[in-house]
C-alpha cells in the first residue's frame, strides 16, 4: 500500500489507543502488509520525533504518540456524528426522568457504553460522576501516585469544574493533557446540557476520541429530545 508519514502516525495512534504499548516498525510492516521496510518506517519515525509527534520510551523498544500528536487527531480527525443506532437508543431510554434523575440516568449509560468515567453539573454546585473504575483500570493509572492525584481533584469536583462553568462554548469541547483539569495524563471531552448543565467524560489521553464524542452528542440529542 502506499503510505505517508501523516498515515503512519495514524497507524501508530490507533495501534497505541487500542494497546497503550509502544509500536515497533516490524510489527506495523508485518500488521498492515505496508509494502516498505521496517528500516523506511523507522526513518519516519525519525522525522515524526523530529515534528515532536512521535517519543520512543525505551532505547530498544517501539514508539507512542506525543500530547502533540493527539492534539493534532483530536483537531483533524474527529467527525460530529451521533453515535449507532443500539447506542442512541439507550442513551434516550436513560433520559426518561426528571430533569436530576435523568442526567445522572444519562452519565451512567455514558459510562457503560464508552468505559470511560461520565460527569454531570448541575446549574448551581451539584456534580456527580460515576464510573471511576473503569478510568482507575486503565495501564496509566497503575502509578499510586497518579491514583491519588485523580481522585482528590474527583473529591473536589465542584471547584475542579468552576472554570469549566465561565467558559462560554456552544460545540463539544476537548481538554487533552495539560489544558484537562483532571491531570495531564487525561483528557476531557464536555458539552453544556440543554439548562446549561455541563456534561462530559473522562479518560486517558490515550482513548477513542471520535467514539467518546459521538456518544456525548448523542447524550446531548436525548437530553434535548
Amino acid at each position: 500500500m502506499d503510505l505517508t508519514p501523516e498515515q503512519l502516525l495514524r497507524l501508530v495512534l490507533q495501534e497505541y489507543i487500542e494497546t497503550a504499548a509502544p509500536v515497533g516498525s516490524q510489527y506495523l510492516v508485518e500488521r498492515y502488509t505496508l509494502g516498505i521496510s521496517p528500516a523506511t518506517v523507522r526513518n519516519w519515525f525519525a522525522e515524526l520525533d523530529e515534528l515532536g509527534l512521535l517519543e520512543q520510551p525505551h532505547t530498544s523498544g517501539g514508539r507512542i504518540p506525543t500530547e502533540a500528536a493527539f492534539k493534532q487527531y483530536v483537531e483533524q480527525g474527529l467527525v460530529p456524528k451521533p453515535a449507532g443506532k443500539r447506542s442512541r437508543e439507550r442513551l434516550v431510554a436513560a433520559a426518561r426522568y426528571s430533569h436530576d434523575e435523568r442526567l445522572k440516568s444519562i452519565a451512567r449509560e455514558l459510562s457503560e457504553l464508552t468505559g470511560l468515567t461520565a460527569i454531570v453539573a448541575y446549574e448551581g454546585t451539584d456534580t456527580y460522576y460515576t464510573g471511576l473504575s473503569k478510568l482507575l483500570a486503565q495501564p496509566e493509572f497503575r502509578d499510586w501516585q497518579s491514583v491519588v492525584h485523580l481522585t482528590k481533584l474527583l473529591d473536589q469536583l465542584d471547584q475542579t469544574l468552576a472554570g469549566l462553568r465561565r467558559i462560554r462554548f456552544d460545540e463539544p469541547l476537548v481538554l487533552l493533557g495539560k489544558d484537562c483539569p483532571f491531570g495531564p495524563d487525561c483528557s476531557l471531552l464536555v458539552a453544556r446540557g440543554p439548562h446549561g448543565e455541563l456534561i462530559g467524560l473522562l479518560g486517558p489521553i490515550r482513548m477513542e476520541y471520535q467514539e467518546a464524542m459521538s456518544h456525548l452528542i448523542s447524550a446531548l440529542d436525548a437530553l434535548n429530545s
